[in-house]
């Protein structure tokens, strides 16, 4: 029987692709740890999308986070890795998927509230998420070298999730509730 458990990370260490040992806590881990959430709540947020093609853009853009994530969990050596890893056509595609979702919504002069139906807040949930990946992609990116392409990755997926959340909404007939400052 093979069991889910190794006891190897009970010391608080786990292993990179790439075959080294490094805490649990460390920046890469942190980032792509980040990236685990953002899936798995992208995933819930799938179970709550009645809209079938951005359930596909969503089932993309899981697959494309394993990806994200394999990256991440491989320290770079000496010799080109020989691994799947984010390409600049992976950013040009949902730059592609952004604009044309974005087509079929009025231009913003103001922030706005992210509420609306569930699968717009999930959305919303998910580009917070999104962002805090990029954070922690970018502290790691200051310490150790890391894919070029990574970040512009997540800088676009944050994006085009509210941007999605905005079309949810829209497709709901739900109106955008404009943030309005209460300063005099």
């Amino acid at each position: 029987m093979t069991r889910i458990y190794t006891r190897t990370g009970d010391r608080g260490e786990t292993g990179l692709f790439s075959g080294e040992r490094v805490p649990k806590d460390s920046l890469r881990v942190e980032a792509y740890g980040t990236v685990d959430e953002l899936s798995s709540w992208i995933g819930y947020t799938r179970s709550v999308i009645e809209d079938g093609e951005i359930d596909g853009i969503l089932d993309k853009v899981q697959r494309d986070l394993f990806l994200v994530g394999a990256d991440l969990a491989t320290r770079p050596k000496g010799k080109a890795r020989k691994m799947v890893k984010v390409t600049d056509t992976m950013v040009r595609n949902i730059e592609e998927d952004i604009d044309k979702f974005d087509a079929e919504l009025t231009s913003l002069s103001t922030f706005i509230i992210p509420v609306g139906t569930k699968a717009a807040t999930a959305l919303h949930v998910a580009r917070a998420i999104a962002r805090r990946a990029e954070r922690r992609t970018v502290t790691l990116a200051r310490n150790e070298r890391l894919n070029a392409q990574i970040v512009p990755y997540l800088n676009r997926l944050s994006s085009l999730l509210f941007v999605l959340a905005r079309v949810v909404n829209k497709r709901s007939g739900i109106e955008e509730s404009r943030w309005v400052s209460r300063l005099p």
